[in-house]
């Protein structure tokens, strides 16, 4: 039985996001989202929020804080994408996209860690992606934010350790949602050849990897990156 905490993801309000709260309320945790537009699955409290803006986040803390209290878990799961061949590809489509994938990221942690030095508690886990170290032609953008969170999560393993505060990345890789859907047949099939697992995964299974490294069970896990990629990007 894994203590209940207080658990704080951004971009919540559907996918990844929606699944990690759906599965943290499961586990009888006290669950809050931040989201632009919409809202958190049932037993949830959503915030709007945008990560590429400190301010906002700050207050999205503060009214989760003075609900549930301080926040224990944080999971840093909001992104965008801006695909398009590196030639095609303009500075503000890069930043873009560096801004919320991994700036974004850096100003919810800081926030939260506030909190978690108090405490003396805190799990940290960043949510990349198997193109963030497999690579993906078109996604130089999305990738290079999304390995960057790998770096970020072992530096601050090494500097909040001691506090009982890990930090840990859960890379997914295909998985089954709104986005994937939208593909074409064909390359779907394409896709699932690739995978050892011959399949797309859940995002249900994205989410008990997260609330495993969350749990009492993971405390001596800090600095690892997961994947659930059914074994598309091993070895990377």
């Amino acid at each position: 039985m894994t203590t209940p905490r207080t658990v704080l993801i951004t971009g919540g309000n559907r996918g990844i996001g929606y699944a990690i709260a759906e599965e943290f309320v499961a586990q009888g945790h006290r669950v809050a989202v931040t989201a632009r537009s919409g809202s958190g699955p049932a037993g949830t409290l959503t915030v709007i929020a945008d990560v590429t803006d400190a301010a906002s986040i700050d207050a999205a803390f503060t009214e989760v804080e003075n609900e549930l209290g301080p926040v224990e878990v944080v999971v840093a799961n909001a992104g965008i994408t801006r695909d398009m061949l590196l030639l095609r590809m303009s500075e503000d489509d890069f930043t873009s996209v560096i801004d919320t994938n991994l700036t974004g990221a850096f100003r919810v942690v800081k926030r939260a860690s506030k909190g978690m030095l108090k405490a003396r508690f805190g799990r940290i886990v960043l949510i990349s992606s198997v193109v963030g170290l497999y690579g993906s032609a078109g996604q130089a953008n999305y990738s290079a934010s999304k390995a960057a969170l790998v770096g970020f999560a072992r530096s601050i393993s090494r500097e909040l350790g001691a506090r009982n505060i890990t930090a840990n990345v859960v890379a997914p890789g295909f998985i089954e949602t709104d986005m994937t859907a939208e593909l074409p047949e064909a390359q779907q099939a394409e896709y699932k050849k690739s995978i050892p697992a011959g399949r797309y995964g859940s995002a249900a299974e994205v989410a008990k990897a997260v609330t495993w490294l969350a749990g009492d069970d993971a405390a001596y896990i800090t600095g690892a990156v997961i994947p659930v990629d059914g074994g598309l990007g091993m070895g990377h």
